[in-house]
């Protein structure tokens, strides 16, 4: 796999100018950053490139809540991260978002937060992968006739395929512990 953050684009959006360019100044250096500063310019701004959305959730024109709603309602599959002010209470339970941090955010708290947000959206990305090549494979072996599976090349790639994804999602393993515990020493609450 490559690096998480090779080539990633992340969208800030914050409705306070200075705030919003803090971040994206922080993170310039890490990724292609772009900014919008309320949820109308973020959902103009929005596009199949944006890999992480950091969100605030207090905004005039309309909320974060609201722009998170639509990103998932338009299909966008970009990893959301909340960057509030806003504590969170148990009306986060629904919310689509995939991680939740509380202004002041520290650069390197932000950016691993970032960083495994874009290796959990790799991981998605090889396990459907994976799912999908199994499913070929399954679906080949039950339905075409075995003298023409016999010497196919065809299939031996996807077998071999199969065999790898597998076991690069195997050797996940050990890397998403080492994610979680990265994932708890994030601060997640100004302090």
């Amino acid at each position: 796999m490559s690096s998480p953050s090779e080539s990633a684009t992340v969208l800030v959006v914050d409705d306070e100018r200075e705030v919003a360019e803090v971040y994206a100044l922080r993170l310039r250096d890490e990724y292609e950053t772009r900014i919008a500063y309320g949820g109308t310019e973020a959902l103009d701004e929005i596009d199949e490139e944006v890999d992480v959305v950091l969100l605030d959730r207090r905004m005039p024109d309309i909320s974060g809540d609201q722009v998170l709603d639509r990103l998932r309602e338009q299909g966008y599959d970009c990893r959301v991260v909340m960057l509030t002010a806003v504590d969170p209470g148990l009306d986060i339970v629904d919310m689509q978002f995939d991680d939740y941090l509380c202004k002041p955010v520290e650069k390197h708290d932000l950016v691993d937060a970032i960083d495994q947000q874009l290796q959990s959206q790799q991981y998605d990305e090889t396990l459907a992968e994976y799912l999908e090549v199994t499913s070929k494979l399954v679906l080949l072996e039950a339905e075409v006739a075995p003298q023409e599976l016999e010497n196919s090349d065809e299939l031996d790639r996807l077998r071999e395929k199969a065999r790898d994804l597998k076991a690069e999602l195997e050797g996940t393993i050990d890397e998403l512990d080492d994610i979680e515990t990265a994932f708890k020493e994030i601060k997640r609450h100004p302090g």
